[in-house]
């Protein structure tokens, strides 16, 4: 079976076609600028023998690339066909090749555990949780109708970023406001990144030869946007990221946790909205807020710190510190830990980060390998006398999404 895998964005639309028959990549694209001028579409093929039950023939690497006018999604959608069906370029024969779609939905709120077939049902339930995510969920929305307009026979998944983590307990996702707020506006933690944070926690168990049931691990999603969750007995039971993805961990150019008078104490000083003080802390804080304006890249900063640029040292000294808080509080809230995972653009790729968070850990049985820890594949990266796992475990959030919509389409 072809899954295809859909990511919209508000004017882009990425996707991958996964063979799941092999777990394997046929091909992965790109619709950018979608309603503004210069929209385009990018795809490149992975390639691989013709085979007659897929109809694929694409050459490896082989690029297509086409400026085009794409109005609104449903011209990306139509755009995405043509490329994977295109006679040169393309990977299938024909659409009916494609044997079902997942689609990547920010927020499922507490209506949804896990990922489910896309009905009349579930898209009101996505409408009603636009609220939760005003960015995120309207271009999710909307990349599900496009498709379901183009391919209106073709089976439909969403897997929510939220569903994983709607397994904490009452004690970690409630914020202690008026308990009526919660009630009436559902304001809690919800967690973000659920799909990636599961993934490498079932793949760190195989890895490390035991079933999930039996390991507490805490997952590390380092990149522009990070956050840290406990896997307990292979479930969610806490995560940094909250009722939206600024809380927690220091990012590319989100602060993480601040105390919540900081909004009042921007609003009051600069004389602008709450609006424009959130997006302060969304757009203009974090590694880009520390290192006053120069870096919001960590390998940028990583580079200015171990140069003693004094912007760098203060970023990357912050950055590591929050990242090592929530290592400890989670050893706390699952009573011990077996592994820890890195995974991500910096968790997956920077040996210096890793360092940086677990370093005087060793107390806690946390004790790095040096030569191991400069790997950026997958791969136990702790000394053989280190009492917790260490992993590095490459994210693959597409993979993930396929196999929930394989294993929902073909019950």
């Amino acid at each position: 079976m072809n899954i295809l895998v859909i990511n919209a964005g508000s004017s882009s639309l990425k996707y991958q076609l996964i063979d799941m028959d092999t777990e394997s990549v046929l091909a992965k694209g790109l619709c950018e600028r979608i309603g503004l001028d210069g929209s385009n579409i990018e795809q490149k093929a992975a390639g691989k023998p013709p085979r007659q039950s897929c109809g694929f023939g694409g050459d490896p690497g082989k690029v297509y690339k086409k400026e085009l006018q794409l109005l609104d999604h449903v011209d990306a959608a139509g755009a995405v066909i043509a490329a994977l069906t295109d006679g040169e370029y393309g990977v299938l024969s024909d659409l009916s090749s494609i044997g079902a779609v997942g689609h990547r939905v920010v927020h499922g709120g507490e209506k949804f555990s896990g990922s489910v077939v896309i009905d009349d049902d579930v898209m009101q339930a996505l409408r009603d949780n636009i609220p939760l995510a005003p960015l995120h969920n309207p271009a999710n929305i909307t990349g599900i109708e496009a498709c379901r307009a183009v391919m209106p026979n073709v089976p439909m998944v969403a897997v929510f970023d939220t569903a994983f983590h709607q397994t904490m307990p009452r004690r970690a996702y409630l914020y202690a406001i008026p308990y009526e707020d919660y009630e009436s506006l559902k304001i809690r933690r919800y967690g973000f990144h659920g799909t990636s944070h599961k993934y490498v926690s079932e793949r760190a168990a195989k890895l490390l030869g035991k079933p999930a049931s039996e390991l507490k691990i805490i997952t590390c999603h380092m990149g522009n946007g990070s956050s840290v969750t406990a896997v307990d007995c292979g479930k969610s039971v806490d995560t940094s990221m909250g009722l939206t993805p600024l809380e927690g961990v220091v990012m590319g150019t989100r602060s993480g946790d601040v105390d919540a008078a900081v909004v009042q104490m921007l609003c009051n000083a600069k004389g602008i909205s709450a609006d424009s003080a959130l997006s302060i802390l969304n757009k203009k804080s974090g590694l880009l807020g520390l290192s006053k304006g120069k870096y919001s890249d960590w390998r940028d900063v990583k580079r200015s710190a171990q140069s003693g640029e004094v912007e760098g040292v203060r970023t990357a000294e912050v950055f590591a510190y929050r990242v090592k808080k929530y290592i400890g509080a989670y050893i706390a809230a699952m009573n011990g830990v077996d592994a820890i995972v890195f995974t991500a653009g910096i968790g997956e790729n920077d040996d210096y980060a890793r360092q940086l968070i677990l370093e005087n850990l060793e107390w806690l049985g946390i004790k790095l390998d040096a030569e191991r820890n400069k790997t950026r594949e997958e791969a136990v990266i702790s000394a053989d006398d280190s009492l917790v796992k260490v992993l590095v475990v490459p994210t693959n959030e597409e993979l993930a999404i396929a196999r929930d919509t394989k294993a929902l389409v073909t019950v």
